[in-house]
C-alpha cells in the first residue's frame, strides 16, 4: 500500500510540475508578424527594407547588427584585431571592412573563423530585438542575408520575401553604385548561395531587376500581401535556421 501511495504521489506531483510548465510555456508565448527579407549582395535588399519601414514596417538588420558588433571595444572587434592585426584597423580606430573582405572572400578558412565567432552573437541580438517587438502591432522585417546558408529556417517567420535580379545586374549595380571591383563582387556572390536555392524559399518574389518606379510599385504589392498573413507563435517552435551574419548588401 505505502509503495502505491508513494507512486502514486510521485506520478501526480510529476503531472503537475509538466502541466504547471506547460502553461508557463504557453503563457510565454505571443504572437506577431514577423517576416524574412532576403537576397544576394547587389539585390537592393536595403532599397526594399527601406520602402516596407517608410509604408510602417519595424526593421531589424542583421547587417547593421554586425556592423555593432565591429565597433572597438566590441568583443568581436577585438578578436579581429588579435587574429589579423592592425591591417585591418583604420587610421581613424575603426575597422576596415574593405581589409577584412580582402581577407576572409578569399580565404574559406578565415570566413568560416569569422562567423563561428560572429554569428552566435548576431543570432543573440536579433532574438532579444524580435522579443521586445513580439506581441505589438508592428510588421517587423527580419533582414538576413545568409538565410539560406544558414539552413532555410523560418524561424517564426510568418512569410519570407526574397529580393531577386540576374546575377548580372547585381554585379553591374555594386561596381557602378558601390565601388565593388568585379573580381570582389564576383568574390562575395561565390561564398552566398545561389539564386535558384534563395527563391526555393520565397513567399513573395521582389523582381529588382526594373526602374526605381518598378521597385514602388512592386513593394506596394508586397504591402498589401503582407498585411494579409497570419501572426505567428514567438519564441517560434521551429528553431531551426538562425541569425545571420551581414554582407552588406
Amino acid at each position: 500500500m505505502r509503495s502505491w501511495v508513494s507512486s502514486t504521489g510521485t506520478a501526480a506531483a510529476a503531472d503537475e510540475r509538466s502541466w504547471s510548465a506547460k502553461s508557463t510555456a504557453a503563457a510565454s508565448l505571443r504572437v506577431m508578424i514577423l517576416v524574412a527579407l532576403t537576397g544576394g549582395i547587389g539585390s537592393g535588399k536595403s532599397s526594399v527594407s527601406e520602402r516596407l519601414v517608410g509604408r510602417g514596417a519595424v526593421l531589424i538588420d542583421a547587417d547593421a547588427t554586425v556592423r555593432e558588433l565591429q565597433q572597438p571595444g566590441e568583443p568581436v572587434f577585438d578578436w579581429m584585431v588579435g587574429r589579423w592585426g592592425s591591417s585591418v584597423v583604420e587610421a581613424t580606430g575603426g575597422l576596415n571592412r574593405q581589409a577584412v573582405a580582402d581577407i576572409v572572400f578569399n580565404d574559406s578558412d578565415e570566413l568560416k573563423a569569422l562567423e563561428a565567432v560572429i554569428h552566435p552573437e548576431v543570432r543573440r541580438r536579433m532574438t532579444e530585438r524580435i522579443s521586445e517587438l513580439a506581441s505589438s502591432d508592428d510588421v517587423v522585417i527580419q533582414d538576413l542575408p545568409l538565410m539560406v546558408e544558414w539552413g532555410g529556417g523560418r524561424r517564426g517567420a510568418s512569410g519570407v520575401i526574397v529580393v531577386d535580379l540576374p546575377v548580372e545586374i547585381a554585379i553591374s549595380r555594386l561596381v557602378e553604385f558601390r565601388g565593388f571591383t568585379r573580381a570582389d563582387a564576383e568574390a562575395r556572390m561565390q561564398n552566398q548561395a545561389s539564386r535558384e536555392d534563395r527563391l526555393e524559399l520565397a513567399d513573395f518574389v521582389v523582381d529588382n531587376s526594373g526602374s526605381l518606379s518598378d521597385l514602388e510599385t512592386q513593394v506596394d504589392q508586397c504591402w498589401a500581401w503582407i498585411q494579409t498573413l497570419e501572426p505567428t507563435p514567438w519564441p517560434p517552435q521551429d528553431s531551426s535556421g538562425g541569425g545571420e551574419v551581414g554582407d552588406g548588401s
